[in-house]
């Protein structure tokens, strides 16, 4: 089944998908938009090494499971912060498969502070909870 990456004004552009890396205070931060296939060896090299990885870990909508992990293990970046999970058995699903190689740090906090000197020493995936907005 082929996966439609960006929904544009045009329609629908297949294995399209933006990767925003940003670099803050020394940090190199990426996101991994709407990632619907693995990247090919020319974009590994293009990406780089990102100390934080915001990805999607849906594993319907973006890329399946198994594959995201594989990148992300590919990445080694030294925090992973997973998004687009929606519910505690999508992020379970998730967290087993990177459990072994990465730590796992589930606070029940919605948001974090990184600095350059506060990186983990171990690749570690930091679980954010929502919170949701109110008036």
């Amino acid at each position: 089944m082929s996966r439609p990456d960006i929904r544009s004004r045009g329609g629908v552009e297949e294995k399209g998908n933006s990767i925003f890396i940003f670099e803050v205070e020394g940090l190199c931060i990426g996101h991994l938009g709407h990632l619907h296939h693995e990247p090919s060896e020319a974009q590994y090299a293009a990406i780089g090494r990102l100390d934080v990885v915001m990805a999607p870990v849906d594993g319907g909508m973006t890329l399946d499971l198994p594959t995201m992990i594989r990148v992300l293990k590919r990445l080694k970046s030294s925090i992973v912060i997973p998004m687009h999970w929606f519910g505690d058995y999508t992020l379970k699903g998730f967290l087993d498969g990177m459990a072994g190689d990465f730590a796992i740090r589930n606070t029940g906090a919605h948001s974090l502070t990184v600095s350059l000197r506060d990186l983990p020493r171990r690749p570690t995936v930091m679980v954010l909870r929502p919170r949701y907005l109110s008036d």
